[in-house]
Formats: C-alpha cells, structure tokens, sequence
C-alpha cells in the first residue's frame, strides 16, 4: 500500500484488526535501535507516522497501536505494526488481546483487502 526508496508498507496477512500493516525497511535490519542510525530511524519513523495518519483517516479508530515486535528465532527482519482500535471494542479485549493471533484472526476475503490496501494507498498520496 506504500513504497519508497527505502521502505514497504503492506497489509497483514493474517490481520487481528482490519487494516492492520506493517512497515518495514527494504535492506535487512534486525534491530531496531542499534541497527538504525539516527537518520534512518527517523526516516522510518516518518514512513510509521505517514501510515497510520492514512489508516485513521481510512478507518474509524479509537486509538492506533504502533509496535515492533520480532525474535531471532521467529522474524529477525525489522518491521514495525501498525493497527487501528475499533470504537466500542470492551477495555478487557483491547491493547495486547485484541494484538495476539492466539485470539483469532479475521477473515477478510481477497476482494475486500485489496480495496483497502487501495484506498489506504490513496490516503497516504494524498
């Protein structure tokens, strides 16, 4: 849904919020404070900041998580997840619950997810 020269932004695969996407750097970075200098991290922050401002605009957010989670084990490539809090969702089921795929993934038909990553690519042109 967005590209520049050095970054990708792409909806979840197996979102646990509409709209969910992540951002992640074109070269490889593992870490991201010691991996990223100071240019590049804000560079990257900004890309982080450009999306979510398109995905609140896009979708009707509460409040809009923004994480970087990953394990040497499991995804050792640097991404950072963005996602967008539904109004009215019980406090007991928002923050990390509503985050976990252990509590269950959406089911969105291919149809439905290219016209938002469509929509959301507009958002961020304009």
């Amino acid at each position: 849904m967005y590209e520049d020269d050095d970054h990708v932004a792409f909806l979840d695969r197996y979102p646990t919020l509409p709209g969910k996407v992540l951002v992640a750097p074109k070269a490889h970075v593992e870490h991201v404070i010691r991996d990223l200098d100071e240019a590049a991290y804000v560079r990257i922050m900004l890309v982080v900041r450009k999306v979510a401002l398109a995905l609140e605009r896009v979708l009707d957010a509460e409040r809009t998580y923004l994480y970087s989670l990953g394990s040497q084990e499991g995804n050792s490539h640097l991404h950072w997840h963005i996602a967008a809090l539904p109004p009215g969702v019980p406090y007991d089921e928002q923050q990390f619950h509503v985050l976990m795929a252990e509590n269950g993934v959406l089911d969105i038909p291919p149809e439905a997810m290219a016209d938002l990553g469509a929509r959301l690519r507009a958002a961020v042109e304009s």
